[in-house]
């Protein structure tokens, strides 16, 4: 393969690479568990924006519960991030013939 055209390919791919990273972190995912009671936004980078937890989830008497939810809510947020992310990648990466790519 021609050096020149395998140096130009990881320029460009690098390039496409740092413009998804700021796509991504513009982008948001919203995840919710205990049937909407605790909802999660977080962005495209991986940074929990917001939590939202409907009053009525709030039992003094079951605080472990609502932990739970918000734990599962973050984790579904988090992981839906991720295969985003990931996907947006493979799409920049997808037909470069670049070695460990």
């Amino acid at each position: 393969m021609n050096v020149m055209k395998l140096m130009k390919q990881a320029a460009a791919a690098q390039k496409n690479m740092e413009k998804v990273q700021g796509e991504l972190a513009g982008k948001t995912i919203e995840f919710s568990s205990g049937g909407g009671m605790v909802k999660v936004t977080a962005s495209g980078d991986g940074t929990v924006r917001a939590i939202t937890i409907d009053p009525d989830a709030v039992d003094p008497q079951d605080v472990g519960m609502l932990e739970d939810m918000v734990l599962a809510a973050v984790n579904g947020a988090l992981s839906d991030v991720r295969e985003m992310a990931s996907s947006e990648m493979a799409k920049v990466t997808q037909g470069l013939n670049l070695p460990g790519m």
